[in-house]
């Protein structure tokens, strides 16, 4: 009878098993360092991965380094930095290369709106502010980074160019928003009570540079046209 009863017992319990992946906690918990490096590589490199939550992983796994999570998860800042750093660099160049080889088919046979609209996003950053510029802002901006990627493979983008720009700012996105996070977990004492709004506040300062460039040209465009008239 007992042994039948420890045979019954489950092993897991359902909350054991589940992941959330829309919260970087959650994945955090689950996967450790691997679980980044995976997620890096699946939002900037595959088109099925575009709501992962990137920039508030990335500033989430930096702050858990100092010990500051309420779980207890702690990881190591140096494996941190490294898991982040190649699946966002591997991830970009991936998508390059299936945009490159797939051609615009591939984004005009999905069916979700906001894929479409990150698309277009994308291709206006490309034409507005040249290769170089345009692969460096998106970095900053949710969904756009994972399209601009095949969008540049399937636009003709040089390889060289794409991929000196991609790996500058992959480099400034995925080890800036990781060590921002462990700077503030290491001055902030139980600042995890804080991450929502933090978070929330972290995903606007990355959509800051966007902001001014747009807020730059309108302003070119707009003393461009006083000039002709």
């Amino acid at each position: 009878m007992r042994g039948s009863a420890m045979m019954a017992a489950p092993m897991f319990t359902a909350s054991d098993l589940a992941v959330n992946i829309l919260s970087a906690q959650s994945l955090l918990a689950a996967f450790g360092v691997l679980g980044v490096g995976v997620v890096m590589f699946a939002e900037t490199g595959l088109l099925i991965g575009f709501f992962l939550p990137g920039d508030s992983l990335l500033f989430t796994a930096g702050l858990l380094c100092t010990g500051s999570g309420h779980d207890g998860v702690k990881l190591s800042l140096a494996p941190l930095l490294i898991a982040a750093a190649v699946g966002a660099l591997a991830g970009a160049q991936t998508g390059y290369l299936i945009g490159r080889k797939a051609g615009g088919a591939l984004l005009a046979r999905d069916s979700s709106p906001r894929l479409k609209s990150g698309a277009h996003r994308a291709e206006e950053l490309l034409e507005r502010y040249g290769h170089a510029k345009a692969i460096v802002l998106a970095r900053f901006v949710p969904v756009v980074r994972t399209v601009l990627n095949p969008m540049a493979g399937a636009l003709g983008v040089p390889l060289r160019t794409f991929t000196v720009w991609q790996v500058a700012g992959g480099l400034v996105w995925s080890i800036g928003l990781t060590l921002g996070g462990y700077a503030l977990g290491s001055s902030i004492p139980n600042v995890d009570r804080y991450l929502l709004p933090i978070i929330a506040v972290i995903v606007l300062v990355s959509l800051a540079p966007l902001a001014a460039e747009l807020y730059r040209s309108r302003r070119q465009g707009a003393a461009g046209g006083e000039a002709q008239g």
